[in-house]
């Protein structure tokens, strides 16, 4: 690698924030694509809107498959990396990622095209919405190759300690995506009017873009790109590393969204007021979350190269800062909200009982971020060193034991806001309690005072794909 980054030395805090500032415009731009696409197809009418918003749960779905194998790649090279395996061990294993990527990838992609139809009817779209957003989810699968190469080389480079690269390819493709989405959609100039479907043809336009610039820097620049064949076996005990990762990562990343899901539900029985005032104010919320989202995505190759070199105070460290960052921004986000919801609720055009709504959970909800913060850095720094079951224990104990059960008795108890209140005691319970647990195993036990710390798989397995290779 002629640019490796090495984490294992020097301040655990330059190392965290050197890799988080660039994740912040990558993160921001990459948000930036779906407001924008729902903004363009909002001015095509009420059925183009609802037609991508049919798509988002199995978008998520099948997008969390290629998260999680960034991951399962991250931390299985970031270990490699700190434990100084050497170059061509590293391009092995990075190859490897991107092989098992297109092998999960292309397969679903295929099984989505053909069964676009009789999913989205499963799903409740029919008519007008039906027929919108079936060429359009055609084009999406389509691009699926493009969407999982640059999300897995972007874990892959992280791991080596490189947040700018993938940074600026998140960027770039943001905005292609936006500059192609109007010309696509509304017909401008020679381009015909597409619709819907032209939102997934720019969609896969930038990806292409993406894919191309991703493999010139891994194999130009970082030289973790190799063309050699691999051994049959020691393939295999790769892919089973990044698995062993990536499985529960995935789901970490399908939870969240499909707790909101949930909690959407339950706010149905306040009225269409509600439900409009809470995807109002968890879009605004999102937004607020882009340095936490960020520092998630940046803990990992800090976490996991210490830990490959066995450097488990820096890693307990980088935890440790991580944390407390997520209270100092948590406590910046909660004043302003607290002070300014109402005028930054009106910015999305929204007014009356709807802003007032938004507002409130904007208030409550906004003090107990940093709780957030902490649950999905701690899950990114378990996946980095090998411990994923223990990361999808957090995110499951914040949105599958207390998330959705606590705002579902509180609706049934009181008016909206006790469910806003329901959601912000979800947050702070889980981030004390993922925060206590797992410093207390970054330091090297606990399990007999602290049973549940029995549920987070702990070592590193004695055999890995690098040393079988080599013997």
């Amino acid at each position: 690698m002629a640019s490796n980054r090495d984490l294992t030395s020097g301040p655990v805090a330059s190392g965290l924030a050197r890799l988080a500032l660039p994740m912040v415009l990558g993160v921001g731009a990459t948000l930036s694509v779906s407001l924008a696409d729902a903004y363009f197809l909002g001015r095509l009418g009420t059925a183009a809107l609802a037609a991508i918003s049919f798509t988002f749960p199995v978008v998520l779905t099948v997008t969390s498959l290629a998260i999680g194998l960034s991951a399962g790649a991250a931390s299985v090279l970031s270990r490699a990396i700190g434990a100084g395996r050497g170059e061509a061990d590293a391009a092995r294993l990075a190859t490897d990622a991107l092989l098992l990527a297109l092998l999960v990838i292309l397969p679903a992609g295929v099984i989505g095209f053909v069964t676009v139809e009789p999913v989205f009817r499963l799903l409740g779209a029919d008519g007008e919405v039906l027929a919108a957003l079936i060429p359009y989810m055609r084009v999406w699968y389509a691009s699926l190759p493009f969407l999982a190469v640059p999300i897995v080389a972007s874990g892959i480079l992280r791991a080596n300690g490189d947040a700018v690269a993938p940074s600026a390819i998140m960027i770039t493709i943001a905005v292609l995506n936006l500059a192609l989405d109007p010309i696509l959609i509304f017909g401008l100039g020679p381009a015909p009017e597409l619709g819907v479907e032209g939102a997934g043809w720019a969609s896969l336009a930038a990806r292409i873009v993406g894919t191309v610039a991703t493999l010139l820097v891994l194999r130009f620049r970082e030289r973790l790109l190799t063309f050699s064949l691999p051994i049959g076996r020691n393939l295999l005990a790769s892919w089973r590393s990044i698995l062993k990762v990536a499985g529960p990562a995935s789901l970490s990343n399908v939870v969240n969204p499909l707790g909101i899901s949930v909690v959407t539900a339950f706010l149905a029985g306040y009225g269409n007021e509600v439900v409009a005032a809470f995807g109002v104010a968890t879009r605004i919320e999102s937004l607020a979350s882009i340095p936490l989202l960020a520092l998630s995505g940046s803990i990992g190759p800090v976490a996991g190269q210490n830990w490959g070199k066995g450097r488990k105070d820096r890693t307990r460290r980088s935890m440790q800062l991580s944390y407390a960052f997520s209270c100092l921004w948590a406590a910046v986000v909660a004043a302003v909200f607290w002070t300014a919801a109402g005028p930054i609720v009106s910015v999305f055009g929204e007014s009356g009982p709807v802003q007032d709504s938004a507002a409130s959970y904007l208030r409550i909800v906004g003090l107990s971020l940093f709780g957030y913060g902490v649950v999905i850095t701690a899950s990114a720094a378990y996946n980095a060193t090998d411990r994923a079951r223990g990361g999808l224990v957090f995110t499951l104990l914040r949105s599958a034991v207390l998330y959705v059960p606590l705002a579902g008795l509180a609706a049934l108890l009181g008016p909206a806001w006790f469910v806003f209140a329901a959601i912000a005691a979800a947050n702070v319970v889980s981030g004390l309690a993922v925060w206590f647990v797992s410093l207390a195993r970054a330091s090297g036990g606990c399990e007999d005072k602290f049973p549940l710390a029995r549920l987070v798989p702990m070592r590193l397995k004695a055999a890995s794909p690098l040393r079988r290779e080599r013997a």
